[in-house]
């Protein structure tokens, strides 16, 4: 994987861009429970290929796809073109991160969901923008952690991680994921808080940013 990166370049923020995402963060609400306002009922892919392309949200408790404000950053710290990385999406939901990994160029992306009818969401809008079906995609419904848990070590270049805000399954998240990075891969992260991994994973935080109550955050794997 080429992530055209000159060594180990120390964790800068991106505070500005969260703030102008503050309004698109409130929208989508914070995946806090019951008390979370209803998210978009649909996002936009915000480059690449099928830029523009909309995906649709179900209204399902504690769905809150990455406003497009973060998932542009997000894109921009990693590069506009993805050919040659392996993408796992572990909490797909609406698919916007997956997708968006797709829709530049990734070489394969696996997206996991354990609502069946979500994932049936996911398959139907694969279908409507790989009118030829080209596209490296695997939709899996599965637990997020038990999937990972049985991966095969040094398989992702980049893997997902948005978990649903309330069930607290992000250090866990974590834990799964690191086995699963090339040296040097990456793990993106949304929680509540700014989280640091444990030591013993080996991340180092890369990059960083806020928008509203969402705080996201890009770790390297070292070596």
């Amino acid at each position: 994987m080429a992530r055209k990166r000159a060594g180990a370049p120390q964790a800068s923020s991106a505070h500005g861009a969260g703030r102008a995402g503050v309004a698109a963060g409130a929208a989508s609400g914070a995946r806090s429970g019951a008390a979370a306002s209803r998210g978009p009922s649909e996002v936009r892919i915000v480059g690449g290929v099928w830029k523009r392309s909309k995906l649709p949200v179900a209204d399902r408790p504690g769905l809150r796809p990455t406003p497009d404000r973060v998932r542009e950053t997000l894109f921009n710290w990693l590069g506009q073109d993805l050919n040659g990385w392996r993408v796992l999406d572990a909490f797909a939901g609406s698919g916007a991160l997956g997708f968006e990994a797709a829709s530049r160029g990734a070489s394969h992306v696996t997206l996991l969901e354990k609502d069946a009818s979500l994932a049936t969401q996911l398959r139907a809008n694969l279908k409507r923008l790989d009118k030829d079906g080209t596209v490296p995609m695997r939709i899996e419904v599965a637990d997020a952690l038990a999937w990972m848990g049985r991966a095969a070590s040094a398989s992702f270049d980049l893997v997902l991680l948005d978990p649903p805000f309330a069930q607290d399954l992000f250090q866990r998240a974590l834990r799964a994921a690191a086995p699963l990075l090339v040296p040097q891969g990456l793990i993106y992260l949304e929680a509540p808080e700014a989280l640091e991994p444990p030591p013993e994973l080996g991340l180092s935080l890369w990059r960083e940013g806020r928008a509203g109550a969402v705080h996201y955050r890009l770790f390297q794997r070292n070596g």
